[in-house]
């Protein structure tokens, strides 16, 4: 039956790939008929198109989206198989654990059959010159054979298990930040039903993910950690990430960490040079602090939890970097009105850079105001003044104008011409996350102007605010 379809298929003139396609689909929907074939019309628009009974589920059943298609093959002698590979790899099937290659089951073992994508293949005048060219070379026919595909959960792609699960027209998502072997996932509200299949899948498609975790839209505590719930997978939420040259680890489920943040990380650090000082004011578990340190840059980085804190001197150690970095435990006003000020000082008498990152960027901008005479009993001086790297969130259709305008304000100097704003990422729709970056002025660092920003506590609401502000930059 299959000599007698390819003989037949070869036989047809084709004129055009749309007429090559409608005679493929009337030959093989003849050949299902009369071989009693349960699969899939070749030509869909998908190689594979789930039994309807899967929509809906919400307990995994992986025997439930097994099925059989039919794919065209080339029969190739063994002698020349991986040649012809190398040369059709453009029209080779391509589907996670299916052999490219099989046995030919009604001739000798000296020929298998090469499965074809069936998108790219429909006729042997499909193939490009150079393709036909190739198989001329190799003494292959190039009439079609047709081969029964069994298709399994295991061979299907997450987007297409989830698809096929999930109510037609509504969102199909299979995103999710890596962090180390935690999936971290946004979940909407018409995917929760099926919450736990989608943990299940996500785990399956992905080696190396052991647990998946749904964000929830609940603020457990006043710090950048946020109530997540397990999908699926084992209970460690103790992480540990490579970025940038550098290893931390931490407890996900207490700590702040972004994995798409690490070339903004590497840009910034880039701007850091041996001897310069790092005044981290948000510093989390220590994704700008320790490369800089590793750099040859001396830190003081801080954060409020103190869960960032502990794994960020256990980052420290564990870079061996702890001699460089010095950790501090406070609110972020604070630690400039504290620990900055104290250094700032000896260090405008010296020559290596000064750089003062703020990553906090629901408010960071707030807190430029803490800069406002923070030397105002010290001699004014213009030289080696810090620069400042500060982020913020912008909905304004000119957000370099509004994050440099919000900075100005809250400094109380104007800082046009005088900053640079850098797009870091889109993190929802109508929201960027900006860089401004400026030399301290003067005018601000040893004004009079500063009664109002003494130490007080970082707002409860500030990391509720920053959660819901980033909560696209989780999926």
């Amino acid at each position: 039956m299959l000599r007698l379809l390819s003989r037949v298929f070869a036989s047809i003139p084709i004129e055009g790939n749309r007429k090559a396609a409608a005679a493929h689909r009337s030959i093989w929907s003849a050949a299902s008929v009369s071989s009693g074939f349960a699969v899939n019309p070749i030509m869909e628009p998908k190689l594979y198109r789930a039994p309807p009974e899967v929509r809906g589920m919400t307990s995994l059943d992986k025997e439930a989206f097994t099925q059989t298609i039919t794919v065209p093959a080339l029969r190739v002698p063994t002698g020349v198989i991986n040649k012809v590979v190398k040369s059709l790899r453009k029209a080779t099937i391509q589907r996670p654990g299916v052999p490219r290659v099989v046995q030919d089951k009604e001739e000798s073992s000296d020929f298998r059959l090469v499965l074809l994508d069936p998108h790219r293949v429909s006729s042997p005048s499909s193939f490009s010159e150079a393709e036909a060219e190739a198989l001329r070379s190799f003494s292959v026919a190039e009439e079609l054979q047709y081969y029964e595909l069994r298709l399994t959960y295991h061979n299907l792609k997450s987007e297409e298990v989830l698809e096929a699960v999930l109510p037609q027209g509504q969102d199909v998502t299979s995103g999710f930040s890596r962090v180390g072997h935690i999936a971290h996932m946004n979940l909407r509200d018409h995917q929760l039903p099926y919450k736990n299949l989608i943990g299940q899948v996500i785990m399956d498609k992905n080696p190396g993910v052991t647990c998946v975790v749904n964000k929830t839209n609940m603020i457990d505590s006043t710090y950048r950690n946020f109530k997540m719930e397990m999908l699926a997978g084992e209970e460690n939420m103790v992480a540990k990430v490579k970025e940038n040259g550098a290893t931390y680890e931490f407890d996900f489920s207490h700590v702040y960490w972004n994995p798409r943040l690490s070339t903004e990380h590497q840009r910034v650090v880039q701007l850091v040079k041996r001897g310069d000082t790092v005044f981290d004011v948000f510093a989390g578990v220590g994704p700008f602090a320790v490369p800089a340190a590793r750099s040859g840059a001396n830190c003081l980085a801080n954060d409020l939890n103190p869960e960032s804190h502990r794994w960020l001197q256990h980052n420290c150690k564990l870079n061996k970097v702890e001699k460089k970095v010095r950790t501090f435990n406070l609110d972020g006003r604070a630690f400039i009105r504290g620990p900055v000020r104290q250094e700032l000082p000896a260090l405008l008498e010296g020559k290596a850079s000064v750089h003062v990152v703020m990553n906090l960027p629901a408010l960071a901008l707030d807190f430029l105001d803490a800069f406002r005479g923070l030397l105002h009993q010290q001699p004014c001086c213009d030289e080696n003044l810090p620069t400042v790297h500060c982020y913020g969130f912008s909905k304004d259709d000119n957000p370099e104008a509004d994050v440099a305008e919000r900075a100005s304000h809250s400094l109380g100097f104007p800082l046009k011409d005088r900053c640079s704003v850098h797009f870091v990422r889109n993190v929802a729709p109508n929201k960027d996350m900006m860089c401004v970056s400026f030399t301290l002025p003067k005018e601000v660092l040893f004004s009079g102007d500063h009664e109002h920003t003494e130490p007080s506590a970082e707002p409860a609401p500030k990391r509720q605010k920053c959660e819901e502000a980033t909560d696209s930059t989780q999926s």
